[in-house]
Formats: structure tokens, sequence, C-alpha cells
């Protein structure tokens, strides 16, 4: 008789390490609230992009970012922008089940996106909308 070996569990995702509940109503809520800019941090760390950098896709100007810094937590708007961003990188880590590619990925050139990188064409919401679309391709076999 062959020995029970539990399923691996699936991992947790870059949503739930930002500390945000991945429930579409638990999101909804973070941001109606407001995140943290902790959560900002952290994502500037995990994409492997400069703070300034991420706030220019997020669409924050550097004395605003150093305002929401101080009082710690985005307004709703920027809280948006900033999980669109976490949420393209939560599904190219499950695409390239690796955070550190799909990072990589997300920062270089992609000629399918003609030549921007995507996470430049991120600082929109059609541009994510493309680069999800993108994402679904890669994941299931399309080449692109």
């Amino acid at each position: 008789m062959e020995a029970f070996h539990p399923p691996a569990r699936a991992p947790r995702g870059v949503l739930h390490d930002l500390g945000l509940a991945p429930a579409p109503s638990a999101l909804i809520a973070a941001v109606k609230a407001g995140l943290d800019t902790r959560v900002f941090v952290e994502l500037a760390h995990r994409l492997g992009v400069s703070e300034a950098g991420l706030a220019e896709v997020v669409g924050l100007a550097p004395s605003t970012l150093a305002r929401r810094k101080r009082a710690g937590r985005l307004t709703p708007p920027e809280s948006d922008r900033l999980l669109r961003i976490a949420a393209l990188l939560d599904r190219a880590t499950r695409v390239f089940e690796d955070e550190a590619d799909a990072a990589d990925w997300l920062r270089a050139p992609n000629l399918a996106l003609g030549g921007v990188a995507p996470l430049a064409l991120a600082d929109t919401e059609f541009g994510a909308r493309e680069v999800e679309d993108l994402i679904g391709r890669l994941e299931h076999g399309v080449y692109s």
C-alpha cells in the first residue's frame, strides 16, 4: 500500500503576503479604507523598483507620496491603482511560479505589448487589462 501524502498547500500569493485578504469583498473594503503605505513600500521592494518608480506607475507625485507616508495611508483612488499593480504581480507569480521571475517579466520590455514593459503599461486601467490579457495567454500557452 502506498503512503498517503496530503496535497501540497498552494502558495498564499502576493496579495496575502502584502497583508491583503484575496477575497474580492475584503479587497474592496481595503481600497475604500485606503491601503497602509507599508503595502506600497513592500510592493516596490517585491517588484524590484524604487518607490519613486512605483509612485510614477501609481500616479503619485513625490511630494504626495511623502505626505501619504507621513499620514500612513493612501487615498481610495491611489489604493485602487496600487492594488491593480499588486494583482498583476500576484497573477504573474502564479504563471511564472516564482515572484522574482514575475517581477523581472513585469519590468522588461515586451514585444507583445509593443516593446513596452508590462509595469509601465499598467499605469492605466486599459493598459493593465492588456497586461492581464497577455498573462492569460501565457497561462493558457497561447503564443504572444
